[in-house]
């Protein structure tokens, strides 16, 4: 069987495969937006779920522009589904956008883009959360992240951050153990901590 690193280095390889096969970054350039890698690609702690996250900025944040930047992906005929969501008037200000990409193992991955208006609240939020994250890792703590994120079953939704926090600030180190800090930790919304 492949070492965890292995079958992580393989998803993240075949994430910027998919990446660059969409044109995704030219895509979102197009429209005068500024694209930036969020999540577990950007930490390289990428395991079975097969996710792209990315934080799109613009300003201002129209609609017409998301959708036409939507539409050249969805030229891409691995694309196989989208998923909108209005978020402008919320305190997010975001437009959520989810596409499906099927790649050559007939495998999909969720793509999220993020579309969120320059300047407002969580302009950099993220990005300076990863960043913090990468600073903390060790070779330790990525290994237990990544052993968490593989014995956890394929059907349970777990947010990568849940992994972070548990291990980086709450030493976690066990899957039985991160399940229950899990059920005493849950994540309902977004999550504000910052390592």
């Amino acid at each position: 069987m492949n070492s965890l690193e292995d079958i992580s280095i393989r998803n993240q390889d075949r994430a910027w495969e998919i990446i660059k096969n969409t044109d995704i970054v030219n895509i979102w350039e197009s429209i005068h937006a500024e694209i930036r890698l969020v999540g577990s690609l950007k930490m390289g702690l990428m395991m079975k779920h097969r996710d792209i996250d990315f934080h799109i900025y613009s300003s201002p944040l129209n609609i017409l522009d998301s959708f036409a930047a939507m539409a050249k992906l969805a030229e891409n005929p691995a694309i196989k589904r989208i998923e909108y969501t209005n978020l402008i008037n919320t305190d997010e200000k975001c437009i959520e956008w989810h596409a499906w990409y099927q790649d050559h193992d007939n495998e999909l991955w969720q793509i999220d883009m993020i579309h969120i208006l320059k300047g407002s609240f969580y302009d950099g939020y993220f990005e300076n959360i990863a960043d913090r994250i990468i600073t903390l890792l060790t070779p330790k703590n990525k290994e237990i992240i990544l052993n968490l994120k593989y014995e956890t079953p394929d059907h349970e939704k777990i947010p990568g951050i849940a992994y972070y926090q548990a291990v980086i600030r709450d030493k976690i180190k066990t899957y039985t153990d991160f399940m229950q800090w899990y059920k005493e930790h849950p994540v309902t919304g977004i999550v504000e901590w910052i390592p």
